[in-house]
């Protein structure tokens, strides 16, 4: 009895870390096939529900092959999980009692647990091995949606459509959870955002400041162009996955957009940290290597973002692609501060051989700005962004959305200005008068990392 106990614990843990590798997603229409399969556990979906939550399942062709004695249907079903009982069946599970010493009919399987909201078993399905039923979801909260195999040594087949939703007053269909509503239109607003900026960014490149535009210019105009893009084809995926319950198309349209704006926007950072077409027109070889780096990884992170966010934690191995983005995406965070740490230290050794120190303390002070601002965007929609999906209420998960492109808008508001086209910006600014104070400057701070 000990035994059992301890195997269901540690499978309830099991749960609550696959629970804190999946993303809060949309959960839209999905269908999966799975064929002798013998994972003690698959996490399906994350969802937020309302007090008129809906879970619908359907199963065709279910059946069990197994190497030992043939197992009992009621060793398999689908259940409800909330975090918050998850974690009371982690830490709260009552002992055993002399009055009862066996309150669980099937000892040590979580489909038992007095903690879970099971949905049925395989002793409900059909002689063909089908099953179709909506369930209603009445206690508004995040519920993971999990399939149980209890029995040992056992693979199962079969073909399962779930849809999650919760129902509005007029009755129709909503495939968001509680706290993803918001998120079309906040994509829809920061489209606007973006279309500004970039009419505002032209007249400068294009019209004001014409001949003083270089090629990075346009390159982030580029930018810009792609992050306006990712966010109209973000905000059109959602609004059709809410009131469909599919992306008609909108899927392939954001993850193409999310390559695109991705490459860009780390090639931008690059090679801004070069100083390429504004401080010189060639790359050296080393920072040719760095691009040549950070494009692939961008390429590979993409791809794993779209294979996690296509398919869903219940593919065998979407734990590892999910690692391959993160090892991926910070690499490319690390890669791109290369060449801005390899410019900060060429201007500080020509400091001394150049005699402009004014114009070299201008140029090392705004790399040294751009490389704790990068730095910061970096380490908050990595980190920060990530804690709030994680710590904030079901309720709230679009704030970590809003929280991410207030972030980008500010970062490239501050990397648009700090480098924008200018006949006399910070790196061209040459003041005879403040020359010796810039000597003394150069000479008592280093300008170290």
């Amino acid at each position: 009895m000990a035994t059992a106990a301890a195997a269901a614990r540690v499978l309830l843990l099991l749960l609550a870390v696959a629970g804190a590798l999946l993303r809060p997603a949309a959960a839209e229409i999905k269908q999966e096939s799975f064929k002798d399969d013998s994972r003690a556990s698959i996490l399906f979906e994350k969802f937020g529900f309302s007090r008129r939550g809906f879970v619908s399942i359907a199963i065709t062709g279910a059946r069990t092959s197994s190497k030992l004695a043939k197992a009992e249907p009621d060793q398999f079903g689908f259940f409800l999980l909330s975090d918050e009982a998850l974690f009371e069946a982690i830490y709260e599970q009552p002992p055993p009692t002399d009055l009862n010493p066996n309150p669980e009919p099937n000892p040590g399987c979580v489909l038992s647990s007095p903690y879970v909201k099971p949905l049925f078993s395989f002793a409900d399905l059909d002689g063909n091995g089908n099953y179709t039923k909506t369930f209603p979801v009445t206690q508004p909260d995040e519920y993971s949606l999990f399939f149980a195999n209890c029995a040992p040594e056992t693979a199962v087949t079969m073909e399962v459509r779930t849809d999650m939703y919760n129902t509005n007053l007029d009755g129709s269909k909503d495939y968001l959870s509680v706290g993803q509503a918001p998120v079309p239109a906040i994509y829809a607003f920061f489209t606007v955002c973006y279309l500004v900026f970039l009419a505002v960014w032209l007249y400068v490149t294009l019209y004001r400041n014409r001949l003083s535009a270089h090629r990075i210019h346009h390159l982030m105009s580029g930018l810009l162009a792609a992050r306006m893009l990712y966010c109209i084809s973000a905000a059109e995926d959602q609004h059709y996955i809410r009131i469909a319950g599919t992306p008609h198309g909108w899927d392939v349209m954001f993850y193409l957009f999310q390559l695109v704006k991705g490459v860009i926007l780390f090639a931008v950072i690059a090679l801004i940290g070069t100083g390429w077409s504004f401080l010189k027109p060639f790359l050296q070889d080393k920072e040719k290597k760095v691009l040549m780096v950070v494009i692939p990884l961008q390429v590979a992170a993409n791809i794993a973002a779209a294979v996690v966010g296509e398919t869903g934690p219940f593919l065998q191995g979407w734990v590892t692609w999910n690692q391959i983005f993160l090892f991926v995406d910070v690499a490319c965070c690390c890669a791109v501060l290369f060449p801005v740490v390899w410019s900060m230290r060429s201007l500080r050794e020509s400091s001394k051989t150049d005699g402009k120190a004014a114009r070299t303390l201008a140029k090392l002070t705004l790399f040294r700005q751009f490389y704790v601002v990068v730095i910061g965007y970096l380490y908050f929609t990595r980190i920060i962004v990530y804690a709030l999906k994680t710590i904030t209420n079901y309720k709230y998960r679009w704030v970590s959305v809003a929280a991410e492109e207030v972030a980008t808008v500010a970062f490239y508001l501050f990397m648009f200005y700090m480098f924008r086209p200018a006949e006399r910006n910070q790196y061209f600014a040459l003041d005879e008068d403040e020359e010796e104070a810039a000597e003394l400057a150069l000479r008592e701070e280093e300008f170290e990392l």
